[in-house]
């Protein structure tokens, strides 16, 4: 999570913001025949099989055993698993410490328990096979072949008591939960002290970009977008004047009628952005006020952010009406295909 991936995470494009796991059909049928079938009959697994074509020349496909679910925030694909929710901007290394260490935890809990049972008679196969499925039944809420970005997989993830929080700074809040402190502990990776330090640099670091941010959209809005607005209405306003003098009153506003509605809804919505900008400048100010990095961070996130989402909605439909030639940044259109 960071500031920047906060704009996309879980928006149709990768990654969803709820963390499941998508196996593929071999893997999931592989572990519900674990769970349920008898222990003489556990471990049949098929490898890949052949598409033979009708042309001679062309020589047996080998068809892949799993199918790649791209919707999948962490996906098995054949022969390995792939962790897709790092942002694009981040080091993977933070990442790899957590599920190095998760996955060192969960070994070590692994074999404690297997330990517990052969100590108590059991043969070692079995009680590798008792641990598994108890495993595969604790695990079962984060197995997801579906789509990640459906709203039903949202009801569904919530139902099954997945974290479904898309809050960037109150996602950090779980580098700080008791389990997930004890884990680091007992595995000699961080301490609490060196936890809650990491996360006051994360939430500051959150907090100094959207501050940025909201600074260059409070400077762009004020010195660009209003300015180039009102010039456009100005050309409109003296096109109307013109039509005016030239057909009269009644029949020059009938054929002008549309720079007319043009010059209202320049005037409304640059009301908006100038009566915006002012409010996200107060809201910044209170919120820099707040001692507490988290705070702050959530203060930026909460209250910050959504009122430069309203100001961006009114400069994205101005967009739309000014003129070309005079809107000074590039609009979506010619970012799209750019030459």
């Amino acid at each position: 999570m960071s500031a920047t991936n906060d704009h996309r995470l879980g928006a149709n494009e990768a990654p969803p913001a709820i963390i499941s796991s998508f196996l593929g059909k071999q893997i999931s049928d592989l572990l519900d025949h674990i769970e349920k079938a008898d222990k003489d009959n556990l471990f049949n697994l098929s490898g890949k099989t052949g598409l033979q074509m009708d042309i001679p020349e062309i020589p047996e496909l080998l068809i892949d055993n799993t199918d790649r679910n791209r919707t999948s925030p962490f996906a098995f694909t054949g022969n390995r698993f792939e962790f897709r929710a790092v942002g694009s901007e981040a080091n993977c290394a933070s990442s790899m410490i957590v599920l190095n260490t998760a996955v060192a935890e969960a070994l070590e809990n692994f074999a404690k328990r297997v330990d517990a049972l052969t100590a108590k008679g059991e043969e070692l196969t079995s009680a590798i096979v008792d641990i598994v499925r108890e495993d595969i039944k604790a695990c079962k809420p984060i197995h997801f072949d579906g789509n990640g970005y459906s709203d039903s997989w949202k009801e569904e993830a919530s139902k099954r008591g997945l974290d479904c929080e898309s809050s960037c700074p109150v996602c950090f809040d779980r580098y700080l939960d008791e389990d997930s402190i004890r884990m680091f502990e007992q595995m000699n990776v961080m301490k609490r002290n060196e936890l809650e330090a990491r996360n006051e640099v994360k939430w500051e670091t959150y907090t100094k970009k959207i501050q940025i941010e909201a600074r260059v959209m409070g400077d762009l809005a004020m010195n660009h977008i209003i300015p180039v607005a009102t010039h456009y209405q100005s050309q409109l306003a003296k096109n109307v004047q013109n039509m005016v003098n030239i057909f009269g009153d009644v029949e020059g506003k009938q054929l002008s009628e549309r720079n007319i509605k043009i010059i209202r809804e320049i005037a409304e919505r640059t009301n908006i952005i100038e009566t915006g900008v002012e409010e996200l400048v107060n809201a910044r100010k209170h919120a820099n006020k707040i001692e507490s990095q988290r705070e702050r961070a959530v203060a930026y996130h909460d209250i910050i952010a959504p009122k430069m989402e309203a100001i961006r909605y009114q400069i994205d439909k101005l967009e739309l009406v000014v003129s070309d030639e005079l809107w000074t940044l590039p609009k979506y259109r010619e970012l799209l295909f750019i030459r």
